[in-house]
């Protein structure tokens, strides 16, 4: 951050009276919103702080670490009584009266822009922290920041930039978040194409690997003739042979291998179940041919769906970081785990998984589907809450961005998993539900 960059900011916040919110909504990025409506964001990574005006946004996820619990605590409906840049140095500080006082009482918010020791630090009266976005120990630096203890002044910084006028703050700073925007829109963007990508490419791959249906018949009905030449040669092999030099049925010489480690009188039972397993994958092989065309189709559409996303917040929304990690302490074996504003979002990928999701769903989890069409099953776990619109809303825009590759409008219904009666498979039959109407648009897409 600019000098010239903090005080035009410091005298702008200067002109509101009141915090309505303090919240961090990304990891690095805190969110203060003045008279209700104003809402300033300041980015505190490491190395790349920076401040943008935008409209208030939606947490990536919650965040409840005692810095948070505390900042929405001190500063939220707090009086906020002035903004300074001390000693016109790297540090934007808030001189707040929380409304939680019951007596006059001042604290302090203190952003500090110092590089790789860019920091938020809440502070009382006396100077002392009272918590941080990031504790500092006294092996990494002579300036412990840890609750308890005495915030010490940073070291004084030799500044050699020249000074400009910025003759519209707010503009400026809704000018950085559009940058912002279309810069990280553009990067999570590439990533996570890239990512959906080699998971479209697997099962491709998978799907050229599949035997060839008339191969397997084929070879079933060599193991097969093997198994009763052996049978009918019995008497002729001896317990260390490896070979069996004889005629086939039709009078032609034939050499077969015989099995290692396997009784005279068993090599013919050998060969059997080969003809059998064979037989078996030649019947069997559409099904895993249509298990991966399915898996294959559901993550084009999401290749799609992240192609139309506008947001950051919708790139998480259809490819989120921790659904790997925690897919294991959901125990899910099939379909694929979301995250919608903390709640998990079960999708079925094919006909099978949805028929999995049926069963695993509890009685008051919420199930969703597109009416008329054949579409992945979609189970929103409540724990008996009652789920926000907002996350019904986003969760049918999954359910279609995940089913379908045609543009238009689609019915998704809605209801209750104890009010789904399961047919056969995954046909289901339901009552008491709701439906929400979701727009798909079209893009050209280009893998």
């Amino acid at each position: 951050m600019k000098l010239y960059e903090l005080h035009a900011i410091a005298k702008r916040l200067n002109d509101y009276t009141f915090i309505s919110r303090a919240r961090r909504i990304e990891d690095n990025t805190i969110e203060i919103m003045f008279d209700k409506s104003q809402s300033y964001f300041f980015n505190m990574t490491r190395g790349h702080s920076l401040a943008f005006k935008a409209p208030t946004q939606r947490p990536l996820k919650g965040y409840n670490a005692p810095f948070d619990t505390l900042l929405h605590a001190l500063l939220s409906g707090s009086k906020l009584i002035s903004v300074d840049v001390p000693d016109d140095d790297r540090i934007l500080r808030f001189t707040i009266a929380p409304k939680s006082s019951y007596k006059d009482k001042i604290i302090y918010l203190q952003l500090e822009f110092t590089g790789k020791n860019t920091n938020a630090i809440l502070i009382d009266d006396n100077e002392t922290i009272i918590e941080a976005l990031r504790h500092i120990d006294a092996d990494s630096s002579f300036r412990v920041i840890r609750p308890g203890m005495e915030l010490l002044a940073i070291p004084t910084y030799q500044r050699t930039e020249e000074a400009q006028t910025i003759d519209d703050i707010d503009d400026y700073l809704e000018q950085k978040f559009t940058e912002i925007q279309a810069h990280k829109l553009l990067e999570i963007k590439k990533q996570k194409l890239s990512s959906v990508a080699k998971k479209i490419k697997k099962f491709a791959q998978l799907l050229d690997k599949l035997p060839n249906e008339d191969k397997l018949e084929s070879q079933a009905k060599e193991h097969n003739n093997t198994g009763n030449l052996i049978l009918a040669n019995l008497y002729q092999i001896k317990a260390y042979d490896t070979k069996l030099k004889t005629y086939d049925f039709e009078g032609n010489e034939v050499s077969i291998v015989l099995p290692k480690d396997i009784k005279v009188n068993r090599m013919s039972d050998y060969y059997f179940n080969l003809s059998k397993r064979a037989k078996s994958k030649a019947k069997n092989v559409y099904i895993e041919q249509e298990n991966l065309l399915s898996k294959k189709a559901f993550y084009e559409n999401i290749y799609y769906a992240l192609q139309m996303a506008n947001t950051p917040y919708e790139l998480e929304l259809l490819v989120p970081k921790r659904a790997k990690s925690l897919r294991k302490k959901e125990k899910l074996r099939e379909g694929e785990l979301f995250w919608i504003e903390d709640y998990k979002v079960l999708v079925g990928r094919n006909s099978n998984e949805n028929q999995k999701l049926l069963e695993i769903a509890k009685a008051n989890d919420l199930w969703m589907h597109i009416r008329g069409v054949r579409s992945s099953h979609v189970i929103i776990r409540t724990d008996k809450q009652n789920l926000p619109d907002t996350v019904i809303h986003a969760a049918a825009k999954l359910c279609v961005d995940f089913s379908v590759k045609s543009p238009g409008d689609y019915d998704v219904d809605y209801t209750k998993r104890k009010f789904v009666k399961v047919q056969e498979g995954s046909s289901v039959l339901y009552n008491k539900y709701d439906t929400i109407r979701v727009t798909k648009e079209g893009v050209e897409i280009r893998i």
